[in-house]
């Protein structure tokens, strides 16, 4: 397993140029798309040359697009039916023979199942980057047994915390294929100052106002049933959540909200595009995962300058420790109420930390170096390629 201190050299520099399709089916927006985005994006000018084909069930209008092409990277989405993984794998097939990638980088379940091996089929090498595992009901273990099988055949496997490598070492991928490379952050735009985030949100500008935000999918993965649980348990103060994000728990969510009396205290903003510039409007972020990679809502809070509380799970505590962060048990609605509650007793306290975060963010997280690593991993699979058998499709 190569963890991130493995030597590499920055990727501006003349040598031979590398072109690297990523393949993914997006959501709306997440974690896992605003990776794919820095990674296409950022590398202009350098000697990777990005595209990215978008699996989109439905229709070519979908807003991961957007802002590929507002940065001129080449983006190819492949419009299927749902479960049309033929006409998927057929229309993959295609754009790899008319591009000829070096690499093909899959990300998520669905490319790392259905479309690594057309690539394979092809004699392309390929890269995966494990994002996370949800974990939850049967079908996602069914998809996550899946995934995990599919890696054994990838060419280079990327976790992006230590735990997720630790668990793919425990499922039998080949520690050589293994390579630890956390995520990173530039900020694509400024954020707003408080008075115009909170406009915004629509929350009471004052300052003996708290304001609570979270932001992610409305998942179960993501913990917002931890969140209101936790809100519940709040002393009496003057405080708003603001809940940034939609998924499919959204509507018990609500209810359950009402049920526990929250009432308007908590509001539900769906997805909004640009929420990292907003992070300003909150007095605390909380993050109440009970699984993670590397999650980038954090990075987003660290560069806002915002006290953050987090659950202690995943790539977590490798981003933020005590020093810079509130770090609580998963799944402690108590422990999470608790660590609100000590941000608002002690602001002081919780500014030096939200300080120290975001020089953390600046000196750990560099865009540059991790661009290099992903480099020397496409490299690495590119030398070995023809020597490589084309696996099963």
């Amino acid at each position: 397993m190569r963890d991130r201190r493995e030597a590499v050299s920055l990727s501006r520099g003349p040598a031979a140029r590398l072109s690297v399709l990523h393949v993914l089916a997006p959501a709306a927006y997440g974690g896992l798309e605003a990776v794919v985005q820095a990674l296409a994006m950022e590398s202009a000018g350098s000697r990777v040359v990005a595209s990215v084909a978008a699996i989109i069930p439905g229709t070519a209008g979908h807003p991961f697009l957007a802002g590929l092409r507002a940065a001129a990277v080449p983006a190819f989405p492949i419009v299927v039916a749902p479960r049309a993984y033929l006409q998927e794998r057929a229309a993959l097939a295609e754009l790899c023979e008319r591009l000829r990638p070096d690499v093909v980088h899959t990300h998520g379940y669905r490319a790392d199942v259905v479309d690594a091996g057309v690539a394979r089929r092809l004699g392309i090498p390929v890269v995966t980057t494990v994002h996370g595992f949800t974990g939850g009901g049967w079908r996602n273990r069914c998809y996550e047994w899946l995934q995990l099988r599919a890696f054994h055949r990838c060419d280079a496997v990327v976790a992006v915390s230590r735990p997720l490598a630790q668990r793919l070492s425990r499922s039998g991928v080949p520690a050589e294929r293994v390579h630890v490379i956390p995520n990173a952050w530039r900020a694509a735009a400024p954020p707003l100052d408080r008075a115009a985030a909170r406009q915004v949100l629509g929350v009471p500008s004052r300052r003996d106002h708290f304001c609570i935000g979270w932001v992610g999918r409305l998942s179960d993965e993501k913990g917002p049933a931890l969140l209101l649980d936790a809100l519940a348990r709040l002393p009496v103060f003057p405080w708003t959540a603001c809940v940034v994000g939609e998924g499919p728990a959204r509507r018990a969510l609500e209810a359950r909200a009402a049920r526990l009396g929250l009432g308007e205290r908590v509001r539900w903003y769906g997805g909004v595009a640009g929420a990292r510039r907003l992070y300003p409007a909150f007095d605390v972020f909380v993050l109440s995962s009970r699984t993670e990679g590397t999650p980038v809502v954090l990075f987003e809070a660290m560069a806002a300058d915002v006290p953050i509380v987090a659950t202690s799970v995943g790539g977590v505590p490798d981003v933020v420790s005590g020093t810079e962060a509130e770090l609580v048990a998963p799944g402690e609605p108590r422990a999470l109420a608790a660590g609100i509650w000590a941000v608002y007793c002690d602001a002081a306290a919780a500014a030096r930390r939200a300080s120290a975060a975001r020089v953390r963010l600046e000196r750990e997280f560099d865009v540059e170096r991790w661009l290099a690593r992903y480099e020397a991993v496409y490299r690495t699979v590119r030398a070995g390629a023809p020597t490589s058998r084309p696996g099963p499709a």
